[in-house]
Order: structure tokens, then C-alpha cells, then sequence
């Protein structure tokens, strides 16, 4: 019988049906090789395939040489990508999926210092502060040249089987016409909207004319860029409606917002603490637009597509069923469970792993690294890691000490193996390190990791042992074949030359266990969240504060879509922030503490006076139990790393008088991260 949820209503573009309202927006996980869609890129939109969804598209793909890959991107500017993209095509079709791919020109969004080194082009002499090149003013030549190579590269698409492609129009060449912020020109490229929109209408036609009317073309387009002096939304909304006129476009997928700054695109791409859908409203507003207000339920005109912290099925719904959109993007929904939509036509909507909005994916792409989703290991790594976890042939007693993120998910995939577990957890309550991350109010969504992991292992018949401080004895009296210790670690602060019992850890203050200082120093070796956190958490109790930190800018480590929401906070709240500074040690003075701070670049040493010295510098791990636990195991607690790196099953050593095997994880291992300890429990426990 025909579903009657609006989410898996089917949507025809021209000739093409798509099965549902889901799709994966274009996105580059950075999974290419030599700038082409092999077996990894193609593995992972497989698997979304795999999952029901209705649309996948890949990501940008630079059609010419003067747009080099910044962050991993597809070349399209040769026929090499066309055997790529057919078994990228076959890959997903066989799943009842289309798949369609962007096309682009960077312009001034690239470095100048990769690949061909040349120059970068735009319409005018301004900088992108997000990728720094100078570029050149482009000529007329130059646009003649990449209108070709638009429609050479739209051929290319259409000759590797897929079934459609997009135009990126944010933060790209062809916007950066439009925006009269980006395009100073007095020529006919310049000044009046008609004459801004004539190089994109231009690419259009040309790609229209090399594909013929029986393939899809569609434009992820910036409706509003929310910048002063940028496209206003009238424009905007102008220049949709003038594609629409003309019958060029099969679908506008709409867009809010600038990309040229970390701030810009933390808006654009919104994580945890934003409000969910922040964009809908823009994207309702266009899709009546174009239909008339009398019109806006029908399945008549320019569909309408969209995607901007969509991240939950309900909003989702909403969108589709309010007529607000066509087609819904869920695409770091999709990340967090590539499986979302066949759950939900399985009406098993309480188990999809939910996004939290952490951002891991995209930061970890703008600071060089690929996708992958902070809770789901499997992502990204489809030929070595399971999504669905297979039965083993033989039951066996697997005890897990620990209930963080490590324990939690070796719990998890050990039960979905259909072993017996045995979870033990010291505190009252799971969820370690990420319960401290979610005292701060506006990353509370991150919880969300630990409550899917409970509600599953409540579905497997697993229940933690809370209160539990296994010991080597509690351990063996299980009798386990396997023992997984995941026990995180605790806060260091041993590096300091003195006066390590007058400093409080970053846990300390998330806690609860220490009540903020009235003027207080935070000491950042870390670079990542716990630190900074902290820092928020602080800064919002009104304390005066000052971070130091001994990198060169505060949050290191920290992507461009998290690190804004720190940084606002901070400048808001007047934290001072002191980079370039190690802190030493630590002393009193009288009712106060004074902390010893080392410049390395002027090998001068400074001091500060607070009521309060914080410390964030990672964790020593807690390995007391594995220890008292390694003579009794058959490998001697080891994991044969080679095996680990590859994916591989551990190979079982038999070693007298060995009774279990013996694994640690985590932060049980070295102070690392959530994903770190995650994978680390997927990889291993996969094959027990």
C-alpha cells in the first residue's frame, strides 16, 4: 500500500521520477583521488543509496584549470572523469537512486598555490578572506573561455550516465557576478542586475546547449547573502524567477548567506546551539514566488529544494507537508545515518543515529582532513567498516568496563554481533567526557550521542552496571572470552613545574565539583573542545577571564563552522585572550594564585595574578584495571596494530594460562576524541 508520509512522496523533474523527498545535497567529503571519483567517493554515496535516499549529489567539480581542488574537489575540465562518474552512476542506480554532481568555477573562493599555480580569477580585485588569494580581474577572454568549459564539462557529466548536475552559485564565479559586493565592474558584467546576471545566464545557456532537454539542470543558488553591500534577497529572488522565465533550470535548490569568512559560513552551515531550519523561511518565500500564493501546495512550477540544519524528521515533514519545499536536503543527517530515509519507510524512526549538529564533518574539510561524521566511524570508510552489523557464527561473554563513547559503542556493535555484554560503569550514569561537553548549554544536542547508544542498547537487552568500579577480580568473576577496557582517562595536569594541587581541571568546573573564581585563567593545551567550552561555560557564569593558550590563536584545533560561536561568546563577554604562552607553574600569593607564564619566541617569563587557574591539557588514561588484567589475558593485552589499521579481524594468541582477550580503547589508550574513541570500538569489536 502507497505510504501516505509527504518525506517519501515520489517528485518528477522532466523525465526523472525521484522515489522520495530526501535527498544528500552536494557536499565535498574530501574522499577524491587525483581529483576523481573512485572506489571510496563512490562506496559512500552508495551506501546513502543503499538507505533509500531519493537524490544523491557529489560535490563541487572545477570545470577549468584557474579553479584548482582547495578542499578536495572533482576536476571535470578532461574526459578522464567520465569512467569514473559511470561506475559512480551504476553504483547508485542499482539502488533505485539518481545521483547528479556539481559543477563550478571557484573564481576568488581557492588558492592560487596549487596545481597549475595560476592565478585565481574574479570579477574584481577582492580578496576572499577564507582563502586568501589576490585575484586577477577577469577578462572577457577569460569569461568566453570558462562559458566553454562549462558546456564542455556539462557533456562529460551527461556522457557518465548521471542523471543530472547542479550549478553552484554560493560564494562561487558565477555569484560573485551577481553580488555587488564582489563586482565593482563598470563594464557590460557590472553595475545593473541585468548586466550582473549576464555571465550566469551565459553558463546556463551553454550548459543547456550541450546537454540537450532530456538531462536535469538544476542551481544551488544564494537567494540572500546577508552581507552588507551583498545580494539582498529581492535580487535574489529576481534572478531565480528570470531562470524560471526562461525554462533553463529544472529546480532551484536555495541558499542563505556568505561563505567568504569562518563567521559567514558558521551561519551558512549552522551547528549545534543554532535553531533548526534557520533558512526555511527564505526557501518558502522564493518557492511562493514562483508559484503565486494561490498555487503555493501544488506540484506545479520551478521545484524548490533546500537543506540548512534540517537535521530531524519531524522539520522535515513539516517542510514538505506545509508546501514550504519540494525536496528536503538531510545531508549531515545522512552522514550521522546514511540509512535515515529506509528507517523511516520501516517506520523505525526512534533508531536513526541522529546528527547532533557537532560540525566535525565539514570543520575537519576546512582544515584539511576528509568527511567524517563525530559518531558514526563507518562514514567515509564504507569498504572496511559496517554500517549494519553482521551475527558472528559463535556467542560469546564479552565484558566492557567503561560506559563513555569507547564503551558505549563496544557495547553496541558487540550485542548487534549477538554476543552476551556485560557493560560495568563507575559513575551513575553513561556517557563520560561527552556528559561534561553538554553542560554547556549551547552544546547540549551533543548528549544525542550517548542517548541513541542507550536506547540501543536497551533494544539488545544490554544494562549497564552503574555505580561499578570494576576491579581485575569483578572482571574475571564474569568469566568473559573477551574483556574491552574503556575507561577514559582523567584530566592531566602533571606538566606543570609547580603547583599542580593549586590548579583546577576543565572538568572540575563543568562538573560542578569547583565553583567558578571571580577573576580567572584558563590554560589551553589543547586546542579542541573541552578547553574551550570551559572557556564559554566561564565566560557566560560572568566571570573575568583570560585564556592563554601556547598556540599561535586560540582554538587550533577547532574548524571554521565551531570556532565562531566561540569566538563571539569571547568578544562579547570581553575575554582576553593571550596566545604564544605556555603556563609553568603555579603559586600563591596571600589569598590569591600567580601563574608563571614562558614566551618561546622571547624566552621571557611573565606572570598573572587569579583567583582561580584552570587547566585543559588532555587526559592521562585510567588504566589501573587493564593492568591488573593483562597477566591474565592470552595476548597480553595487545592489539596487533597492523590488523587494527586495515580493518582486519585481531588474530586470536594463545598464551598459557591465558583465560580472555584482553583490548583497550579510547581515551583508556591515549587522550584523543569522541570519533577516536568511537572508531576505535567499531574496528575492534566488528569482528568479535
Amino acid at each position: 500500500m502507497a505510504s501516505t508520509d509527504p518525506l517519501l512522496q515520489p517528485l518528477r523533474l522532466r523525465h526523472l521520477t525521484l522515489r522520495n523527498r530526501i535527498m544528500s545535497t552536494a557536499h565535498e567529503p574530501a574522499y577524491s583521488e587525483d581529483a576523481k571519483p573512485k572506489l571510496r567517493y563512490q562506496l559512500y554515496h552508495e551506501e546513502k543509496a543503499k538507505g533509500g535516499v531519493a537524490l544523491t549529489l557529489t560535490g563541487a567539480s572545477n570545470v577549468s584549470p584557474d579553479s584548482p581542488s582547495a578542499f578536495g574537489q572533482l576536476y571535470v575540465g578532461d574526459d578522464a572523469i567520465v569512467p569514473h562518474f559511470r561506475a559512480l552512476a551504476e553504483r547508485v542506480h542499482r539502488h533505485g537512486a539518481a545521483v547528479m554532481c556539481q559543477i563550478t568555477h571557484m573564481g576568488r573562493r581557492d588558492f592560487w598555490a596549487k596545481e597549475h599555480w595560476l592565478p585565481t580569477v574574479a570579477p574584481s580585485l577582492l580578496r576572499e578572506p577564507a582563502h586568501r588569494s589576490f585575484p586577477k580581474i577577469i577578462e572577457p577572454e577569460d569569461i568566453e573561455r570558462i562559458v566553454h568549459d562549462f558546456g564542455a564539462a556539462a557533456r562529460r557529466y551527461k556522457e557518465g550516465g548521471l542523471d543530472g548536475l547542479e550549478i553552484e552559485a554560493y560564494g562561487h564565479l558565477i555569484d560573485q557576478f551577481w553580488s555587488p559586493f564582489t563586482n565593482r565592474r563598470t563594464d557590460r558584467y557590472g553595475g545593473s542586475l541585468e548586466n550582473r546576471m549576464r555571465f550566469g545566464l551565459a553558463v546556463v545557456e551553454e550548459i543547456r546547449r550541450n546537454v540537450g532537454a532530456d538531462f536535469i539542470v538544476g542551481i544551488r543558488m544564494v537567494v540572500d547573502e546577508d552581507l552588507k553591500g551583498g545580494l539582498l534577497a529581492e535580487e535574489g529572488i529576481a534572478i531565480a524567477r528570470t531562470f524560471a522565465d526562461r525554462g533553463l533550470l529544472d529546480f532551484i535548490n536555495v541558499i542563505k548567506g556568505h561563505i567568504d569568512t569562518s563567521e559567514g559560513l558558521s551561519h551558512v552551515i549552522p551547528n549545534m546551539g543554532s535553531p533548526s531550519a534557520p533558512h526555511l523561511d527564505l526557501a518558502a518565500r522564493l518557492r511562493k514566488s514562483l508559484r503565486g500564493a494561490e498555487a503555493v501546495r501544488r506540484e506545479t512550477g520551478l521545484p524548490v529544494f533546500h537543506a540548512a540544519r534540517i537535521n530531524d524528521v519531524a522539520t522535515a515533514r513539516y517542510a514538505i507537508a506545509e508546501g514550504l519545499l519540494d525536496m528536503v536536503g538531510m545531508t549531515r543527517a545522512q552522514i550521522a545515518d546514511p540509512h535515515l530515509v529506509a528507517k523511516i519507510a520501516r517506520g523505525e524512526e526512534d533508531r536513526i543515529r541522529p546528527c547532533v549538529g557537532a560540525g566535525y564533518c565539514i570543520d575537519r574539510i576546512y582544515e584539511g582532513g576528509e568527511a567524517l561524521c563525530v559518531h558514526n566511524a563507518a562514514t567515509g570508510r564504507e569498504a572496511t567498516m559496517p554500517h549494519v552489523i553482521a551475527r558472528a557464527e559463535r556467542r560469546k561473554k564479552i565484558v566492557v568496563v567503561g560506559a563513555g563513547p569507547a564503551g558505549l559503542e563496544a557495547a553496541r556493535v558487540s550485542g548487534e554481533r549477538g554476543h552476551a555484554v556485560t557493560l560495568f560503569e563507575a559513575a551513575s550514569e553513561a556517557g563520560g567526557q561527552i556528559r561534561l561537553a553538554a553542560k554547556l548549554q549551547r552544546r547540549r544536542e551533543i548528549i544525542g550521542i550517548v542517548d541513541w547508544r542507550l536506547r540501543e542498547l536497551e533494544r539488545l537487552g544490554i544494562a549497564a552496571r552503574y555505580g561499578s568500579y570494576a576491579d581485575p577480580a569483578m572482571v574475571t568473576a564474569e568469566e568473559p572470552d573477551i574483556v574491552v577496557i574503556a575507561t577514559g582517562g582523567v584530566p592531566n595536569t602533571g606538566f606543570l613545574e609547580e603547583g599542580e594541587d593549586l590548579a583546577v581541571s576543565s572538568w572540575d568546573i563543568l562538573g560542578g565539583q569547583v565553583r567558578p573564581g571571580q577573576q580567572v585563567l584558563l590554560f589551553d593545551d589543547n586546542g579542541q573542545h573541552p578547553g574551550l567550552s570551559c572557556a564559554e561555560f566561564l565566560a557566560r557564569a560572568g566571570v573575568t577571564l583570560e585564556i592563554v593558550t601556547p598556540d599561535r590563536l586560540v582554538a587550533q584545533d577547532i574548524g571554521g563552522t565551531n570556532n565562531p560561536a566561540y569566538l563571539r561568546s569571547f568578544y562579547e563577554r570581553g575575554v582576553r585572550i593571550t596566545p604564544d604562552h605556555r603556563l609553568t607553574g603555579v603559586r600563591r600569593a596571600g589569598n590569591r594564585l600567580v601563574a608563571t607564564l614562558y614566551n618561546e619566541y622571547s624566552r621571557a617569563t611573565t606572570e598573572r595574578e587569579a583567583d582561580q587557574i584552570v587547566v585543559e591539557h588532555g587526559t592521562v588514561p585510567a588504566d589501573e584495571v587493564y593492568l591488573g588484567l593483562k597477566a591474565g589475558a592470552c595476548n597480553r593485552g595487545q592489539i596487533d596494530i597492523a590488523a587494527l589499521a586495515a580493518g582486519r579481524p585481531q588474530p586470536v594468541e594463545e598464551n598459557a594460562g591465558g583465560r580472555y582477550q584482553l583490548f583497550r580503547i579510547g581515551d583508556a589508550v591515549a587522550s584523543r576524541n569522541i570519533h577516536g574513541a568511537i572508531y576505535d570500538a567499531l574496528r575492534l569489536c566488528k569482528d568479535f
